[in-house]
């Protein structure tokens, strides 16, 4: 299985590195621990679960190499679908949990509520241009963080034109929202909670099996996607890899829990648009009279610490717990020397990643897992839209020198 979210070689399983970098892995595990403590002090338990929440996330994802960028990609150029399935599989345990509870309205005694999102152009658009700048950036919202939290130095340049993008996604919202659209639609509460849940499982079988049928066809077998591993037992949950199924099932708990602790399901890029706007608001730019900023909960969310932030709290413990991750599995080493073609494509998918995000009212976590999770058929228009703009993406990646994954034709010999 190549990785879902790296532009980078495979490296034969002997040369990967064995021990674990132990200063890196006790600082990332100090910094959750220490941060969730804080947080949980200065604001609320809750904060400081969701932290560590973020952080159990961000090393299910690392461990898994659980990614949808390379998923996309590797299904549109050569026709393996292995990421495809385990990404069906992800939003069926997923649906199986949320479906009945957002049905009923409420969790452990407390109101919970699902995502939804208009079907409209700006969505439609915004998550073509959020496919096109994943191949071109390298990652998606949870890959570029938690590649980023892992040591890959490429994907921090893809990080900060992400967060500069958000921040112009949204002073253009208001225009793109204006355009025509239908309104948001939950199967939940338009056929209720058990049809809405037969509908969408059905459409999880159908799609993993079309990808099952095109990769025979294609290849004449189907490649289970796993990575080569000789640790076994407690030493390959503790430092990877994993198989997709766990990263499969552990995601989809992953969002669960935050559906309890936040009330909400998981996102990533809300964040992103916060930071971004803190940081041209310092530089004395009024973003405050941005109409993006003017409801009351956004508004407060701009005069307030990051920190107070769901999302944002999230994101900084899936950068941590990546970091852990890539120290237990001893792979944090950083490279510095980035080609300049790789650089700038770094730069201008992000860009287009920051400001499709803001368009489509989420990324592939916000929009397409939690979307589909809440049973919101915006989360279906996102993903449609999504592999269109990929499959743009796929073929500009050699202009810049990044490679596209291809196995070699079967022959009659």
């Amino acid at each position: 299985m190549t990785d879902l979210s790296i532009d980078r070689p495979l490296v034969p399983l002997a040369q990967l590195p064995q021990g674990i970098n132990q200063r890196v892995a006790g600082l990332a595990a100090a910094l959750l621990l220490g941060g969730a403590w804080w947080l949980g002090t200065a604001f609320a338990w809750r904060q400081g679960a969701l932290f560590l929440l973020g952080g159990a996330l961000g090393l299910v994802l690392y461990h898994a190499l659980f990614g949808f960028t390379s998923a996309f990609r590797v299904f549109i150029a050569d026709r393996r679908g292995a990421g495809l399935r385990a990404q069906m599989l992800m939003l069926a345990c997923a649906a199986i949990l949320f479906y009945p509870t957002l049905g009923h309205g409420t969790l452990f005694g407390h109101p919970v509520h699902g995502e939804a999102g208009p079907l409209g152009v700006g969505v439609a658009f915004g998550a073509f241009l959020f496919g096109l700048g994943m191949q071109l950036g390298g990652g998606c919202a949870s890959g570029t963080l938690f590649t980023a939290g892992g040591g890959n130095t490429r994907m921090l340049v893809t990080l900060a034109a992400f967060i500069m993008g958000s921040a112009l996604g949204a002073l253009h919202l208001p225009w793109w929202s204006a355009l025509p659209a239908l309104r948001p639609v939950l199967l939940v509460e338009a056929i209720g909670w058990a049809p809405a849940l037969a509908v969408s499982l059905a459409a999880f079988a159908g799609i993993a099996a079309l990808t099952l049928f095109l990769e025979r066809r294609r290849h004449g077998e189907v490649a289970s996607g796993e990575q080569a591993t000789t640790r076994q037992g407690w030493q390959r949950f503790l430092r990877g890899p994993w198989p997709l199924l766990w990263g499969a099932v552990a995601l989809a708990l992953g969002n669960y829990a935050t559906l309890a602790l936040a009330g909400r399901p998981w996102g990533i890029t809300s964040g992103f648009a916060l930071w971004g706007s803190k940081l041209l608001a310092e530089g004395g730019v009024d973003v405050a009279a941005w109409p993006y900023w003017s409801s009351p909960a956004r508004a407060a969310a701009l005069h307030a610490s990051v920190f107070a932030d769901i999302t944002s709290v999230m994101d900084f413990g899936i950068i941590l717990g990546a970091m852990l991750a890539a120290a237990l599995a001893g792979k944090f080493k950083p490279e510095w020397r980035i080609a300049p073609r790789s650089l700038l494509a770094a730069v201008i998918g992000g860009l287009l990643l920051g400001y499709g995000a803001r368009l489509a009212y989420g990324c592939n976590i916000g929009a397409y897992f939690s979307g589909i999770a809440s049973s919101s058929l915006h989360g279906w228009l996102w993903l449609a839209a999504a592999l269109v703009g990929s499959t743009a993406g796929t073929a500009l990646r050699p202009l810049f020198g990044l490679t596209v994954e291809r196995s070699p034709r079967p022959t009659s010999c």
